[in-house]
């Protein structure tokens, strides 16, 4: 026989599977039942509770609140009313049951007074248009009868909690309950009892809205604002994200998302979809990442390029005056700082949804929670009308103090957050190593490497960890001698998270020839990869750098080679020098921009190096007359540290050279070789 737990995250997992539900991290579930208290040997009450900010469809055992039932509910007899009602999340603390598990959330009150063994939360769209509705209660009795309840908008809190037992306890025919503004809840005696009733509620409502709902809701589509080609939009949307990104990080350096749906892009092409967005979204969990509305773009599809960024940057403006004032209005002397008056959504009708956040999940959980808000302002606008709740109400909600201490126990973010980062030969050895350290140390990674598969290979390792692994790195294939591939890896990486700010210039390849042995194709191979690939990459990504107006950092990884004349190398020593030059003409001529170039010169980095496994190693090795697999043991021994150089020392450079302690530190290019005095820099 299962246990409520395993019940309890069986259920979960089934209604957060399906985003008809409710939205990631969305709603909560909990399930009550005994366990052995070790300090009295008795049967205790207990309620298990997904945790605050935690993921239904991905909810586990450590995401769940646990908490003795009789002290939760003995709270009423000390409730000091609505007023005060936020003192009541304090007191959960002291009816943890042993160490309690995860916080509760705010609507842990809901779960334990609410008589019933199973009680489910959600925010599903088809739910949240009835919520949203100007005649919700009315829908509510017309859709359900008495099986389902109307409760009128009220903040999450102990009073919520409140009404609904209330509301369950006047109602012994009802399984759940219609919450105005804010979405549904059910109950059941048995597990499946809860998730069935959750679900009829949600599928009834669906279903009601697609028999009954007007054609149309959104008005006829505009002329002019239909969505452009797939090619075309995705090209003008690689050449605004850079645009907006920047101006999105007006007060805080955001990382974007690109969302071009058939939803989205629907909602832009109808004449009322900028009426409409001004209302901005309806659920708390949904302003609370998308802020009080978005910022749209009122120009068709098809105007100029030029006019629409000079038009963004007049609604950039307006939009930021318009937020403050938005706070200005509503704040009281109680209320949070205000966090920041750039929008999170971006629409551009023809194009899509452009979304920001701290992170790349933040930005498109952010930019879901965005297309969740047209699918109920659809709803609600096919059977009445929609009428979010009141702007005050938003603003309790979005300057609310408990979600100012949720925010305040979030961990410090790492010293790269924010960053994109694009890796060049990330496909092996310092490139592998680079993206690596880049990702652990908080970047966004793009890694770009002419074998597709080893790249797929490296950012499939790096998002492991991730809900989502391309929101931490993905891969493009490119080879860098190639411009159209360069131009494509460049967009590739645009449209994955909104620009880019940390380029690695990492590609390369090396044979070892005398001078009379070196072809002109030896030549020009190893100038191509090297020289050219590296110009190619720097001018391409230093475009996007300049449009975004943050600044950023190139770096080179070029050679000891490119200052010490060894033997049998004069392709390969050649083109590193003039990697190592073109770190010194840019710096000059990007250090207005804020963009740093610096370089870093590696010597005998054999161990997973592509470069020494395509032929090199063996090479050199020939020239050393030394075995292979002693050709790292070599090279250590001729340094002044008597130590091998690995990948990851190269990577620890670029870290230093990028993580914010050498700000100011432009045109170097620095010695990773475990000293070689031959090639000390003057």
């Amino acid at each position: 026989m299962t246990t409520p737990v395993e019940q309890l995250l069986e259920r979960a997992h089934l209604l957060g599977a399906d985003p008809r539900n409710t939205n990631f991290a969305g709603g909560n579930a909990s399930a009550k039942g005994t366990a052995l208290d070790p300090v009295t040997g008795s049967d205790v009450e207990l309620m298990w509770v997904k945790g605050s900010g935690g993921d239904l469809g991905t909810l586990t055992e450590a995401g769940l609140a646990v908490l003795r039932l009789d002290r939760l509910r003995a709270l009423t007899g000390v409730y000091p009313g609505v007023e005060r009602e936020d003192e009541m999340v304090a007191a959960f603390d002291h009816c943890a049951f042993g160490k309690g598990g995860a916080a509760p959330s705010i609507d842990t009150a809901m779960h334990g007074l609410v008589d019933a063994a199973h009680v489910d939360h959600l925010h599903p769209d088809a739910g949240l248009a009835i919520a949203a509705a100007a005649d919700g209660e009315e829908l509510t009795r017309r859709i359900y009868g008495d099986r389902v309840v109307w409760v009128p908008w009220r903040r999450p809190g102990f009073q919520l909690g409140l009404d609904i037992a209330a509301i369950k306890d006047a109602n012994p025919q009802a399984v759940g309950c219609i919450l105005g503004g804010h979405g549904i809840t059910a109950w059941g005696d048995t597990s499946a009892e809860c998730a069935d009733n959750s679900l009829w509620i949600i599928r009834t409502a669906e279903a009601y809205i697609a028999e009954h709902g007007r054609p149309e809701p959104f008005g006829p589509v505009k002329p002019g604002y239909e969505p452009l080609p797939e090619q075309a939009r995705h090209e003008r949307a690689a050449e605004l994200f850079p645009v907006l990104r920047g101006l999105c990080s007006t007060d805080v350096r955001q990382v974007g998302h690109y969302t071009d749906t058939p939803e989205v892009l629907d909602f832009l092409s109808r004449d009322r979809h900028g009426e409409l967005a001004a209302r901005g979204t309806s659920c708390p969990d949904h302003f609370l990442r998308t802020k009080v509305a978005p910022m749209v773009l009122d120009l068709p599809a098809g105007a100029p390029l030029e006019e629409v960024i000079g038009r963004l940057g007049e609604l950039h403006a307006a939009y930021r005056e318009d937020y403050r004032a938005y706070y200005e209005r509503n704040a009281t002397p109680a209320s949070p700082p205000l966090r920041g008056t750039d929008p999170a959504i971006v629409l551009v009708p023809g194009v899509g949804m452009f979304s920001f956040g701290k992170d790349k999940q933040t930005a498109r959980v952010a930019g879901e929670f965005f297309c969740n808000a047209i699918n109920v302002m659809r709803g609600a606008e096919a059977l009445s009308a929609y009428a979010p709740i009141e702007e005050a109400e938003k603003f309790r909600i979005e300057y609310w103090e408990l979600e100012e201490a949720k925010l305040r126990r979030l961990p410090a973010p790492k010293p790269l957050a924010t960053r994109i980062a694009l890796v060049t030969g990330g496909g092996s050895g310092i490139g592998a190593a680079t993206a690596r350290r880049l990702a652990a140390e908080g970047a966004c990674v793009v890694v770009a490497d002419r074998d597709l598969a080893a790249a797929e290979k490296v950012a499939a390792e790096i998002g492991a960890h991730a809900h989502r692994p391309a929101d931490v790195a993905v891969a493009v294939q490119a080879d860098v001698t190639d411009e159209a591939q360069v131009i494509e890896a460049v967009r590739q990486t645009v449209l994955a998270f909104g620009g880019v700010d940390l380029v690695v210039n990492n590609a390369g390849l090396s044979l070892s020839r005398s001078l009379l042995e070196t072809t002109a194709d030896d030549w020009d191979r190893q100038h191509d990869v090297m020289a050219r690939g590296s110009f190619l990459v720097s001018r391409e990504t230093a475009r996007i750098m300049i449009e975004q107006g943050m600044g950023g950092d190139i770096v080179y990884i070029a050679s000891k080679n490119a200052v010490f004349a060894g033997p049998n190398n004069v392709a390969y020593g050649a083109a590193k020098a003039d990697q190592a030059h073109q770190v010194r003409l840019l710096a000059a001529e990007l250090g207005e921009h804020g963009i740093r170039v610096n370089g870093i010169n590696p010597d005998g980095v054999v161990r997973g190096s592509g470069i020494f496994a395509s032929g090199w190693g063996a090479d050199r090795a020939a020239v050393y007359g030394v075995p292979k697999d002693k050709l790292g043991e070599f090279y250590a021994q001729r340094t002044l540290l008597k130590r091998e150089v690995l990948p990851e020392h190269v990577a620890a450079a670029v870290f230093a050279l990028t993580g914010g302690d050498l700000s100011l530190t432009t045109g170097l290019n620095i010695p990773v070789d475990a000293g070689i005095a031959a090639a000390f820099l003057r």
